[in-house]
Order: C-alpha cells, then structure tokens, then sequence
C-alpha cells in the first residue's frame, strides 16, 4: 500500500501546487486523473524522490519513504513524462547504460538481464537500432524497460500514451495491464481513456486537490439516465445557454453543435434523447465542479456528483 497523507507543495512566489494531498493506493493498478497543470508530475516527483515536499508524509508497505528517500529509490520504477535517450545508442547499449546508472545487479550478468527486459516489451528484434529510429511508442516501452528492471514495488508513469497512436496505445496498455498484477502501478494522465481501459481505481486532482475518489464504474452509475445528446444550431445555443442547462460538452459535427447535457432530474430537454453516460461525462463534470466551488469560495470536495463513488 502506498500511502500519502496531508501532502503540500509551494514553489516560490509562492505557487501552492499540492494542496494536502490523502491518497491510499493499494496494490494493483491506479489512476491519477488531471488536466495538464493539476499538480500530477509534481506529485509523481515527490513520490519518486525527485523533488522535496513542503510538508505531509508518504509511507511505502507502512515505512516513511520521505525521511528516508534511498528506501524508495531501492523499490521504485519510474517512467517520467519526458525521458531523456541518448539517439546514436541502439536501444540494448541505451537500456545497459540506464541500468549501470540505476545500479542494477544481474545474477546472470547485465546482458542477459537487458536481452530479457527488451524482450518483455517486444523491443527483440529492434534490439540493434538506434533509439532515433524509434517511434514514440517504441521509446516509452525502453522506458518502461528501465523502470521495471530491478522487480520494483512500486512504478510510477506519468502521462506515458501521450502523443501515441491508437495500435502503440494499446500495445502499451498490455504491457502496463501486466506489470501491475504483482506490484503497485501509479498511473498519472490527462486522458480519459487510459483510466477507462485500464484502472480498476481512480483518484481526479485540480489546482492541486483531489476532488474525487472512485471507479470508472461507479463514476459513470453515478449520472446514468441523466445524460442527453442533441444538435443545435449557433444561434439555438445561445437560447439554450441562457435558459441555464448544464452543458457536458459541445462538438461541432456538419456545422451544427452535438451537445451533451446533464439533468439531474433525468428529464430530458426538447429535441434531446438519452445516451449512455460514459467516463468522460462524469470527469467533466467533475471539473464544472471543481471550478464552480472555488469560485464561490467554498471546499472542492463539497462539490463532487460523483457521490456514489465517495467523493474525496
């Protein structure tokens, strides 16, 4: 179990980043939800030891890994949003290079450690070209190959299928859905979708808070029946806007906008017919309300519709 309590952060001048951050994460896969800018990498790099919390505490398997940071280095993977290759390397003298840098040891020597890392996220047969061949899929997957050498307790990847194609996605979804059936895996992303595939578990963080706690199941429950799609035209939006429905999102599709709504009461308005509510429903909405309850001055967590799922 990973354990986070009361966890803060303030830059200078001062920027609050993490706002007291209670967070348990058991053993398996677990999202950390977010738009860009919410304060997930600054989590993810307190949690790896990379950078130093203003305040709080976080316990690895119940020992405190911020007093003593070389207890988590020796049990950590991490695959960080931006990773750093070396592109005249092949990706077997990249992957030996990370390795000595770790300090990893090997009973049957380095090299038969690297092929086999190399052959876990199917990078064999590319083995002895160079990492600036790769494709942004097949770079994430050397990263993940350095992050998991050493069977660590814990792996962290923050944003790791940003930027990737739908077949590299899933390719790298596999290798995630695989790592974390022995060990605890910290997903921090931006996409909806990788919560959706992948996590039994999510926690959803804005301007450094979490606001929610909950599954991808219950977060959809939750505003099920109470979701509706219809096309408007611009000049119908605006009519639409002043009469106060609460707007999910709108897309514009052949030049009218497909517009999602959230009735509390399920009923649905004019010209409006009931859609299943999905992950991206709920997330949004939970952004509405996040921001709506900062700007009435009011505690994030009184906000949340997601209460069937326990709102932080």
């Amino acid at each position: 179990m990973l354990t986070i309590r009361d966890l803060v952060k303030v830059y200078p001048g001062p920027v609050t980043a993490l706002q007291g951050i209670n967070l348990d994460v058991p053993p398996g896969m677990f999202g950390l939800l977010g738009p860009n800018g919410a304060g997930k990498s600054t989590l993810m790099k307190i949690l790896s030891g990379l950078l130093e919390a203003t305040s709080g505490a976080v316990f690895l398997d119940g020992e405190d890994v911020l007093s003593k940071p070389e207890l988590i280095r020796q049990r950590l993977g991490y695959l960080p949003q931006e990773f750093g290759f070396y592109p005249h390397l092949t990706g077997e003298k990249m992957l030996t290079y990370l390795l000595k840098l770790k300090g990893v040891e090997a009973q049957g020597g380095l090299k038969n450690l690297v092929a086999e890392l190399l052959e876990r996220v199917n990078l064999s047969a590319a083995a002895k070209r160079r990492v600036k061949t790769y494709s942004g899929g097949m770079r994430q997957r050397l990263g993940i190959a350095q992050a998991i050498a050493g069977d660590p307790r814990l792996i962290i990847v923050d944003e790791p299928t940003a930027g990737l194609d739908p077949e590299e996605r899933l390719r790298f979804y596999r290798i995630l859905a695989e790592l974390a059936a022995d060990r605890i895996v910290l997903l921090s992303t931006h996409i909806v979708e990788d919560v959706a595939v992948l996590c039994p578990r999510f926690a959803v963080i804005r301007k450094g808070r979490l606001v929610a706690q909950t599954s991808p199941t219950e977060a959809r429950q939750a505003i099920d029946g109470k979701v509706f799609e219809g096309r408007l035209r611009s000049d119908e939006m605006e009519e639409f806007r002043r009469r106060q429905m609460r707007i999910i999102q709108s897309v514009l599709v052949e030049g009218k906008n497909r517009v999602r709504v959230y009735q509390p009461d399920g009923t649905a308005p004019f010209g409006f017919e009931p859609v299943a509510a999905t992950l991206e429903d709920a997330y949004l909405l939970l952004m509405q309300d996040a921001a709506e309850a900062v700007a009435a001055e009011r505690p994030a967590e009184e906000a949340p519709v997601l209460s069937a799922g326990g709102a932080a």
